[in-house]
């Protein structure tokens, strides 16, 4: 699994971000993994919905359109329950908190890897 750095509109980096391609990766997400550090991450690719069962800790929901702009944000989604975005094409988990902590919201471009890369 590569580990990428993201940045924000500000150039602001966060990371190391995880990229889950593979559907194994994908599949697997963070079960069975410890929390997430701050500024830690997953992203999903071709994801559109996700859930929490069988995790021990909360975490916040990133869903991107396929260009990387943030379309909604599942603040600190606790064990046991799902999220989707029906224009989420790829999903960013973080430590919850982390999303606010972040300055991440809709609207916003997130950076740090080719857009070809994310295989659209």
């Amino acid at each position: 699994m590569r580990t990428v750095s993201l940045r924000d509109e500000t150039q602001r980096a966060f990371g190391p971000v995880r990229v889950a391609e593979t559907a194994w990766e994908r599949t697997r997400g963070l079960l069975g993994r410890e929390m997430l550090q701050p500024g830690e991450g997953l992203l999903i690719l071709r994801c559109g919905s996700v859930h929490t069962f069988g995790m021990r800790y909360r975490i916040d929901v990133v869903f991107l359109d396929a260009q990387g702009v943030v379309r909604r944000v599942a603040k600190s989604l606790a064990p046991a329950r799902m999220a989707w975005c029906r224009s989420g094409r790829h999903v960013l988990e973080l430590a919850g908190g982390q999303a606010e902590a972040l300055g991440l919201t809709p609207g916003m471009r997130l950076a740090g890897w080719q857009v070809n890369e994310w295989r659209n």
